[in-house]
């Protein structure tokens, strides 16, 4: 069986081999930064693993590859829209911090009844960027307006889709967890810490990418859950579930539907041959004409 891979980092080097082992080929298929003749070919596969992060290429890529994705574009709209899953995950009693939703373009005063609603500092978070790209915290009511003033000039753009962000409540000394959920299912978490001169010094993002690090942990049954929960009220099948944890409880923060793997030894023993098992349900599914229950 051959499997697309649309990224070349980390995720394709840790997934080839074990993924070879039960019989599933990874190769990386280009499909951004590239040229691209539209009445070419990307080669011959029988599953997709993820769907390409920059949907445009994305759609050009389905459309020749013509196979089915681990996961499809639109579980990766439903998880890359942070308001929109945040909103399915409290309809669904699955506690998440207290947010605002902010659709622009909106006036000061708007701004300022958002304001009213938290206790400072608050977070500042672009509705639909991955990494901790673009996120602020802000102290006080003129930081907010610096900031969103610089969110308007973006959202000014006409090609900007996505003119839309999140005001958030800020959870000072949360612990941060990754958890890799596969058919809804628990397998596997991170904890992402970063460093005691980073923290000294006032950074505050857990992000891996922003120098974190990422430790693996047995996670608690209740957390444990919690992911399982967010994971099928979204209804994604491969997915990261960012929990913080506090004194008062924990929250899912973030969703991700396009989760960097991290080495083996940080998840449950039987990852692999669950990530193997759902690629091969998506097949059977496709070739069937329908898709089979969990």
């Amino acid at each position: 069986m051959r499997l697309a891979v649309a990224t070349n980092a980390e995720t394709l080097a840790r997934i080839r081999q074990p993924l070879a082992n039960r019989d599933i080929h990874a190769e990386h298929v280009p499909v951004s930064e590239r040229t691209l003749p539209l009445d070419g070919s990307l080669g011959e596969f029988d599953a997709g693993f993820v769907f390409p992060s920059r949907l445009m290429e994305g759609g050009v890529a389905d459309a020749m590859l013509d196979v089915p994705w681990v996961n499809s574009r639109e579980d990766i709209l439903r998880s890359r829209n942070k308001a929109g899953a945040l909103a399915r995950l409290s309809a669904a009693d699955v506690p998440t911090p207290k947010s605002v939703l902010v659709s622009n373009p909106v006036n000061d005063d708007d701004l300022e009844a958002v304001w009213a609603q938290f206790d400072a500092p608050v977070v500042v978070k672009p509705n639909s960027t991955t990494r901790g790209t673009g996120i602020a915290k802000v102290s006080d009511f003129d930081s907010l307006l610096g900031v969103t003033d610089y969110l308007d000039l973006v959202h000014d753009y006409r090609a900007t889709g996505d003119r839309s962000y999140l005001i958030q409540e800020y959870l000072p000394d949360a612990r941060d967890y990754r958890v890799m959920t596969i058919d809804g299912e628990y397998v596997g978490a991170v904890e992402r810490r970063l460093p005691e001169d980073a923290l000294a010094e006032g950074q505050w993002k857990h992000n891996v990418h922003r120098g974190a690090e990422a430790t693996g942990v047995d996670l608690d049954p209740e957390l444990r859950e919690l992911a399982e929960r967010a994971a099928r009220a979204l209804d994604i099948d491969w997915l990261g579930v960012d929990v913080l944890v506090t004194e008062e409880g924990a929250v899912v923060n973030e969703t991700n539907a396009r989760p960097t793997v991290d080495t083996a030894t940080k998840y449950e023993s039987d990852f692999y041959d669950r990530l193997a098992a759902l690629i091969r349900r998506l097949l059977q599914a496709d070739v069937g004409g329908g898709v089979e229950p969990l």
